[in-house]
This record gives C-alpha cells, sequence and structure tokens, in this order.
C-alpha cells in the first residue's frame, strides 16, 4: 500500500533543513533502492524556500510507514512541526499502470 508522508516544517528552521539534507537524501535513496520510495519533493512557501515534505512510500501498513517516517533524518534532527501520514491511492500518471 501506498502512504503520503505529509510533514511541515517548524518555522525559522530552514538551517536545520540545510544541514540535514545530505543525510535525507541518503536515506530517500536507500528506500529508492529497495522500491519503496514512490516520490519525494519539498513544498514551498511564498518565497520558494522549502517549508515541508511530501514522501510517499510504498508499506506494509500504517504502523511500518510509521517506521519509516521516524527514520528519517529530518525527523530524527527535530524539522516537522507536524508529520501527516495518509494512505493513498495513485490512480493517474502511475507509472506502474503504464
Amino acid at each position: 500500500m501506498i502512504f503520503a508522508i505529509i510533514c511541515k516544517d517548524k518555522p525559522g528552521h530552514l538551517d536545520t533543513r540545510t544541514g540535514t539534507r545530505p543525510d535525507h537524501v541518503a536515506f530517500l535513496n536507500g528506500l529508492n533502492e529497495n522500491g519503496a520510495l514512490k516520490f519525494a519533493g519539498p513544498f514551498l512557501d511564498a518565497e520558494g524556500k522549502p517549508c515541508g515534505s511530501l514522501v510517499a512510500i510504498e508499506a506494509e501498513d500504517q504502523a511500518a510507514a510509521e517506521l519509516i517516517a521516524a527514520a528519517d533524518p529530518y525527523a530524527l534532527a527535530g524539522l516537522f512541526e507536524s508529520v501527516e501520514i495518509r494512505a493513498w491511492n495513485w490512480v493517474f500518471n502511475n507509472p506502474e499502470n503504464a
């Protein structure tokens, strides 16, 4: 099942995001290598600066998705003000259905 991990950064934590980004990218690359990562990218504020994240992953269930989200270096660094994890159905433009 696919889960969308929707994260909102704490205000004023752009330095935390920037400093942790290499570890976060390595984490996502690992998810990608094992087939769990579907897509990912930052939300942007009005100035075009990152202010959150959207990460879509394949996981067995909600509990497994929560473990993956908690292991993200951004989460471990305390970047996020909030994290929402929701089951999601990729209907349109899913490359697996092409």
